[in-house]
């Protein structure tokens, strides 16, 4: 009769799963984290709005970056400014299934339902996108990671382009002073020169221009069902 699995062995692969969660900038490496750049005109407008994506366990990028694509390990918008590390004790997943079992390996549990890891649940969603068309106002990047998060049942499922957007916004971290300058410096630019050759002109267009855009994914996340696609 096997016993339960020797605890100083559980203790190192805990140990070298909490070392293979380690960032890397450099590499463009953010173990389970979702990954934000921001996107030319739009975020010199709007700064909060910008591209996403997330990222597989040994920390590579993947973007849904045009129809019928995700990109892999080649973020679209150059290099991340903005992470979030997700906690996979907050998913419904096991969060050493990976390390114990293999990352190929599904675990049956006690239900009869296959119990995925954490690149299982992306690997899904990836060939879900491959056959969608990309629409920049009703199926695009944040929809496949917003996807992937309900797949994944972060924080109990529920994501939408809307909240992932405010998640992303409130609660993503720098990742390093260079990254604050290249998301906030153009917004600065554009809006000293809108402000010095337009004046009220421009700050009318700005608010237009928001109001419009926001407003588009608002209403299309909370008022009308299946517009903006996930």
């Amino acid at each position: 009769m096997e016993g339960n699995p020797d605890p100083e062995h559980r203790m190192m692969i805990e140990e070298s799963y909490q070392q293979s969660m380690q960032i890397d900038p450099s590499r463009a490496r953010f173990p389970c984290c979702i990954v934000w750049s921001p996107l030319p005109v739009i975020s010199w407008l709007i700064p909060f709005i910008g591209h996403t994506g997330i990222c597989r366990e040994d920390g590579v990028i993947l973007d849904f970056a045009g129809p019928n694509f995700v990109c892999v390990d080649s973020f679209s918008f150059g290099a991340a400014t903005r992470y979030i590390q997700v906690n996979k004790e907050q998913c419904c997943i096991s969060p050493y299934l990976s390390a114990l079992n293999g990352e190929d390996q599904y675990q049956p549990n006690e239900s009869g339902r296959d119990t995925l890891t954490w690149d299982d649940a992306l690997r899904k969603s990836t060939q879900e996108f491959q056959h969608r068309s990309y629409d920049l106002f009703t199926c695009n990047c944040h929809s496949f990671v917003a996807n992937n998060l309900n797949r994944l049942g972060f924080n109990s499922g529920g994501w939408n382009v809307v909240n992932l957007a405010a998640f992303i916004f409130l609660k993503g971290r720098w990742v390093s002073f260079t990254s604050i300058l290249r998301t906030l410096l153009p917004f600065i630019i554009v809006t000293f020169l809108g402000l010095t050759f337009g004046g009220l002109t421009y700050i009318k267009f700005l608010a237009f221009f928001t109001l419009l855009l926001v407003g588009w994914f608002l209403v299309g996340t909370y008022c009308f069902n299946n517009v903006i696609q996930l």
